[in-house]
């Protein structure tokens, strides 16, 4: 696992678990602050996520050394 979806998957965690205090708490000041938190750690995953797949997409297997020009090489084309 990389860091990246490490911490995609500590912000789901973190959503859920806030989600869920927000739903058991009776005091309604608390309600609303797990509340906004669990929506904060939500759209904190959705931009991890988008990260993780940006990176992935530019992610490009390695060339060896014949499949490009020399450093400092002209092009010929």
């Amino acid at each position: 696992m990389t860091d990246l979806e490490a911490r995609l998957e500590r912000f789901e965690t973190l959503a859920a678990e806030c989600e869920l205090i927000s739903k058991l708490t009776v005091h309604g000041a608390k309600r609303e602050l797990y509340s906004r938190l669990g929506v904060h750690y939500r759209e904190l995953a959705d931009d991890m996520r988008t990260v993780i797949a940006l990176s992935a997409a530019n992610t490009t297997p390695a060339v060896n050394g014949r499949d490009r020009p020399a450093a400092g090489a002209q092009s010929t084309h």
